[in-house]
């Protein structure tokens, strides 16, 4: 088997006396969705904070395409194909949603932000923008201030925001989080899309889409890894029925 796009080391992080992500070893492969699962206060969004380089480990390795990033900031794991969205949208609602994406593309290129208002008008910015929003079903959408699209578009615009820097693997943390039914579906059918692209790292917390699209599944309660397989494996595991799936996997 080739070597994994993504593998965790023995990650840990405490926080006092209070232990976050417990010895968690972990790899994903170019290619898979490889979805996180888990209770609320599993340690699920600290571990992206630690793989993204928002949160330093207290200890383990984190290897990015076969090079050691445990220690690298995040912009450089941004650099080397490693890019994220937050459980709390974070767009910037004053930009239009081709101006936001047009920013995410200028700050991949290298490029400094001494022309930041003007970074929508920007062809070469412009254009990657664009089919970036396309790709997530917001190129009508373009010109919308961030500020007035609805909770389901802001979830889109901040996945746009995140193709922008050419990731090779991709952190999503509870894309569908606040969306209604048809948003969650626009959501789930873009990831679709977007797996047979990229490497894809999903936290979330609807188990219809996490079933109906990860290719493994791996299960954290209280910061540890207590089980991982295929999605029928996990759904059949009965330490993981008991510790979290319950009646949802029956």
């Amino acid at each position: 088997m080739t070597e994994p796009i993504l593998r965790l080391e023995n990650l840990r992080k405490n926080f006092g006396a209070l232990v976050v992500t417990d010895h968690v070893d972990l790899a994903l492969h170019s290619g898979e969705l490889h979805a996180v699962i888990g209770p609320n206060g599993a340690g699920k969004t600290t571990l992206l904070h630690q793989i993204s380089g928002l949160l330093r480990s207290d200890s383990g390795r984190i290897w990015l395409a076969g090079e050691d990033v445990s220690h690298a900031p995040m912009h450089e794991r941004v650099r080397r194909g490693l890019a994220r969205t937050f459980q709390i949208t974070s767009v910037l609602p004053g930009f239009s949603a081709l101006e936001n994406v047009a920013l995410a593309v200028q700050a991949r290129s290298g490029s400094s932000f001494r022309f930041f208002g003007n970074a929508s008008r920007e062809e070469e910015l412009n254009h990657p923008a664009l089919a970036c929003l396309e790709e997530v079903g917001l190129a009508a959408r373009a010109h919308v201030p961030a500020g007035l699209m609805s909770h389901g578009e802001k979830r889109q615009l901040e996945l746009a925001i995140a193709l922008a820097t050419k990731p090779g693997v991709l952190l999503l943390d509870e894309p569908l989080a606040g969306t209604g039914r048809e948003e969650s579906e626009q959501v789930v059918a873009t990831l679709r899309r977007l797996k047979a692209r990229m490497t894809i790292l999903l936290i979330e917390h609807d188990m219809d889409a996490v079933f109906a699209l990860a290719d493994r599944v791996s299960v954290l309660v209280y910061g540890r890894m207590i089980a991982t397989g295929s999605p029928e494996q996990v759904r059949a595991n009965s330490e993981v029925r008991a510790a979290y799936l319950g009646e949802e996997a029956a």
